[in-house]
């Protein structure tokens, strides 16, 4: 890090539990919201831990990843596709011990995963927002995947 960016570091990392709080009263309205909806997958938590929710991640199911993300767009929400490739099929860790195939779980989330903004920034009416229009389309959609 340079001088400036360890500065602005310093001063955050004071309030990095409130952070962490906030994202996680975020991904529980979230929840809150998408899990009435057969569709939407939640991201699953362990009782035994804490999540940070750097990304908030949902698993569309029979719902195009492709025509959800252009409609937030329209709606200017951004949304984030952030692991496209499953780690064995990227060039860089491909092997012949793992071919396309052999990890059919990462293979199959890799396709039909979809991130919603998550920060401790957002308000409850951009929450609503966000929530509204992914309900919107995926209640309305004929786009299945």
């Amino acid at each position: 890090l340079d001088t400036l960016q360890a500065a602005f570091l310093r001063v955050k990392l004071k309030h990095l539990n409130a952070y962490a709080r906030q994202r996680g009263e975020v991904a529980k309205r979230y929840d809150e919201a998408f899990s009435g909806h057969a569709n939407l997958k939640a991201p699953a938590r362990s009782e035994s831990s804490t999540h940070v929710f750097h990304q908030y991640t949902l698993q569309l199911c029979g719902i195009s990843r492709e025509a959800l993300r252009s409609y937030l767009a329209e709606k200017e929400i951004p949304s984030m596709i952030y692991y496209p490739i499953p780690l064995h099929m990227q060039k860089a860790y491909a092997s012949s011990r793992y071919p396309q195939g052999s990890l059919p779980i990462a293979e199959t989330l890799s396709a039909c995963v979809l991130s919603l903004p998550m920060s401790p920034e957002l308000s409850q009416d951009q929450q609503q927002y966000i929530i509204d229009h992914v309900l919107t389309f995926c209640t309305n959609s004929t786009h299945s995947s």
